[in-house]
Formats: C-alpha cells, structure tokens, sequence
C-alpha cells in the first residue's frame, strides 16, 4: 500500500491490481458499503479530490483510472479499439472490485467513466446496485445527436477516433496545448479547475496515454456504439436505480437528458447541476449532496 504521491487524492491507500494485462492503481478509503467513481476524457481519478473524501465518510470509495489513462498501463489497443470498449474495461474493473473484496457495488462515471459504468450496469445487474452517471447520454445516442452545432462541440468522438496514428501524432505534437484547451472549453467555469488538478492532468497527458485514450474512442465508434445499437433494438435496459447528472451550462445536453436515460433504464432521477462539463470539480457541494442522497439508501 502507498499513499496518494503526486498523482492520488490525500487520504487514500493505494495498491498495485493486476487484471489480465492491465495494472491498475486503485485508491481505497473509508469504511462499509463501496463506490467506485471512474473519471472522464482528458483527466484521472484526480478529479473527485473535492467528492470523494466526503463520500468516505459514508462508506468504501475506490477510485481508479480507465485503462488507458493516468496510472493505468496496459497491452496497446487494437485497430478498432479492441481492448478498450466500456464491456471489456467494465469486465475488469468488476474484477479488480472482487480482487478488492467488493462482489457488489455502487457505481459512478463522470464522461469516459459514466460509458463504461452504465455498460456494467447493462451487463452485470447482479454486481451493480446502484448507477449514477455524469454528463453525458449513452454511446449511440450521443452518435445520433452529432449534428449541427454539437458536432463542433463533440469533435473528439470522431478526431481521436482516427485510424492511428493521425490522433496520436496530432495530438502529441501539442499534447499540453491540446489538454488545456479541452479543459477550458469544456468548463462553464475554468478557473474552478485548480491549478493542482491542471498540473495532475498534464503530467498524465503523456506519449504514454495518449495512444490509450485514442483507442478509447476508436472502440467508443467501431464497438460501443453498436453494442448500444443492439441492446436498445432489443429492449434490453439498466434494472438498478439511476442518477443522472449534467451541467446546466452545456449546451448540448439542454434538450433533457432524464428523457433519454428513461428510454434506457427503469428507475430515473436527477436534473442538472450550475456547472459546465466538469461537474465533480465545478459543482462539488451540489454533486456531493445528491450522490449522498442516492447512493447508500440500500445500506
């Protein structure tokens, strides 16, 4: 075990997990019931430093970055992103859970992290006890909402998702320029991203993960995006309670998410927070207080 170094949130113990090709460095704190929280495009787990020591309070948070990002390292991806789609990664992080002694959890995904937490929540209902997901609408129907003036805003989905190595030499040739403008048009509010977190998320936008979170979105449209088609062809939908956060100040989600997530899963609450795309960092005390409300009703 190890503390946070400088790459983890104050406070909590980190460890070495392996799963299958990928090494993971989970950080676990608190007590009883557990959570995962799984970040998004272009940070770490870093970004639940203003959430997650509270939500330890109540119970077992692990945080943890998607393979591919920060800590994470793992066998490159494939051509069309084999390796990285939100079913095989969720397949390893609910088995890095049980190697942490967690067979049930609460899951919750921020961008990135929400794909993959609601594709677990799809695939293993008797894992997930409860889902919370963060700005963002599942994989084929952000597809499908790609027009017009959401498409500029969306750019990554389709750029990163360019047969490699154009992404990664693009990107690479102005990796911290690119990382800083993400952040900032993202944000509703850019100076609620510290200058810590900025550093955390700059030193792990590196020639090391940049290839990493390419793949990401080349899996995101040549897997996900059916694999969702698919599921919802058929009918198939999220059996556990769903909370659905997004930023009142995106544009892009101002047409409702809860309508959409309610075509997806059974039980829907939630509604927007006074943020912009980062909500875990520009919205912590709003965030913090619903997910407190939501997460631990089934003990």
């Amino acid at each position: 075990m190890t503390g946070a170094g400088d790459f983890g949130i104050e406070g909590f113990e980190y460890s070495g997990v392996e799963v299958g090709s990928t090494r993971y460095l989970p950080g676990v704190a608190g007590e009883g019931p557990a959570v995962l929280l799984l970040h998004g495009f272009p940070q770490t787990h870093y970004c639940w430093h203003r959430v997650a020591p509270a939500l330890a309070e109540r119970g077992t948070v692990v945080v943890c970055d998607l393979k591919g990002y920060g800590e994470t390292r793992s066998a490159p991806g494939g051509p069309l992103g084999e390796g990285y789609s939100s079913r095989e990664r969720g397949g390893e992080l609910v088995e890095l859970m049980a190697q942490l002694g967690f067979e049930r959890f609460r899951v919750v995904g921020h961008d990135r992290g929400g794909r993959v937490a609601y594709r677990m929540a799809l695939d293993r209902p008797d894992v997930v006890v409860r889902l919370a997901v963060l700005n963002i609408v599942p994989t084929v129907e952000q597809f499908e909402r790609m027009a017009g003036e959401a498409a500029i805003e969306y750019y990554p989905f389709t750029f990163l998702a360019q047969p490699a190595p154009f992404a990664e030499r693009v990107v690479g040739a102005s990796a911290e320029y690119f990382l800083g403008h993400t952040l900032d048009s993202f944000a509703g509010s850019p100076e609620a991203l510290s200058a810590q977190a900025r550093d955390r998320y700059r030193r792990a936008f590196t020639p090391e993960t940049i290839p990493g979170i390419c793949a990401d979105y080349r899996a995101s449209f040549h897997i996900d995006r059916p694999m969702d088609a698919e599921d919802r062809s058929n009918g198939r939908r999220i059996a556990r309670p769903v909370l659905v956060h997004w930023g009142a100040q995106e544009g892009s989600m101002s047409d409702g998410p809860l309508r959409v997530w309610r075509a997806w899963a059974q039980s829907v609450e939630g509604g927007p927070l006074p943020s912009g795309h980062f909500s875990p960092e520009e919205a912590p005390a709003e965030l913090l207080a619903s997910l407190q409300g939501f997460l631990w009703e089934d003990g």
